[in-house]
């Protein structure tokens, strides 16, 4: 008689590499919106993204985006089949998941630089964690490298059979959480209008229902924004430094995982893949979160069946005492 399933989800790294291709896939289906092929991605999309560049950064950007705008659909259609392309391959079956992810750096890399200006964090414009800083191709590179599969056993969490071990992961999420505690402190982000603009712009060009809890939220945050920024930068230097302490490492990520997708909100507006029309990805708030489950605890969530009761050692030593052999 086989026994019944009563535990909770197993968090695997095959479960985190197939979650991580499913978002590949939907930014590759994103890529072929209308938006994509017209000029106006290249002008309002990608150039923006040069502002406040310094030139040995800004000038490979801009040779980039007029190559791209040369034959647009050619290379438009070529990007979104290469996300496609990553996503199918993480999905579909291990074999094809190392080929998949290298393809992933190489191309995380491309968009990080040509599409998304490293985030921002190299222009004189600081980005903010509200937006999603420091972008979303940083992160799916960052989570592909902690899934890449190895021979190692995950026992600490489902990072832990990757490369860079559950240490590892621990590292990159400090240093993210530790670089939006910076991003917060920065004049920009700090500033007393800072919050209500960022969340009133978004509100603009969002659906009314979820414009209307942006605007609420702004309305909340006017003149606010140094209070905002200083218990936020708080906030993100006690979750980078929490997942040290085995105690409170869930805790952590929990709190982790509640602010991106406040983040992804009302920063972000989910994304806006469904009714801006020229969104080319889901933002960071997913990617912070699928990075958080990644490094949950094992004792949390990784078991699928309860624990077997452990045997009374009087009932199995024939002496009753604890050694193994009962001597």
């Amino acid at each position: 008689m086989s026994r019944p399933l009563s535990g909770p989800v197993r968090i695997t790294q095959r479960g985190i590499q197939i979650t991580l291709g499913l978002i590949w896939l939907l930014d590759g289906l994103l890529q072929f919106q209308s938006y994509m092929y017209t000029h106006d991605f290249i002008t309002q999309t990608l150039a923006p993204t040069r502002s406040g560049q310094g030139s040995i950064i800004a000038d490979p950007m801009r040779t980039f985006q007029n190559f791209y705008g040369r034959d647009q659909t050619l290379w438009n259609t070529l990007s979104a089949e290469i996300q496609c392309a990553i996503g199918i391959g993480l999905i579909v079956s291990r074999r094809t998941v190392k080929s998949a992810l290298v393809l992933s750096f190489g191309w995380a890399l491309v968009i990080w630089w040509f599409g998304e200006g490293f985030g921002g964090l190299t222009s004189n414009t600081v980005p903010s964690p509200l937006m999603g800083a420091p972008g979303a191709a940083i992160l799916y590179a960052i989570i592909g490298l902690l899934v890449w599969p190895t021979d190692r056993e995950a026992k600490r969490s489902a990072a832990a059979g990757g490369p860079l071990g559950d240490r590892g992961g621990l590292i990159a999420w400090s240093g993210l959480w530790g670089l939006s505690a910076l991003l917060w402190v920065v004049n920009d982000n700090r500033a007393k209008s800072a919050t209500h603009d960022m969340i009133s712009g978004m509100a603009s060009a969002s659906p009314h229902w979820l414009a209307t809890w942006q605007s609420s939220a702004a309305n909340s945050s006017q003149n606010q924004g140094v209070s905002i920024a200083v218990v936020l930068a708080i906030v993100s230097l006690l979750v980078a430094v929490g997942v040290w302490s085995p105690p409170l490492r869930w805790a952590a990520l929990l709190v982790g995982i509640v602010v991106s997708l406040a983040y992804w909100v009302f920063g972000q507006s989910l994304g806006g893949p469904f009714w801006v029309g020229n969104a080319t990805d889901l933002n960071s708030g997913p990617l912070f979160v699928l990075l958080a489950v990644a490094l949950v605890p094992a004792g949390r969530f990784l078991s699928t069946t309860p624990r077997e009761p452990i045997p009374d050692a009087e009932a199995t030593s024939p002496r009753g005492d604890l050694s193994p052999a009962g001597v």
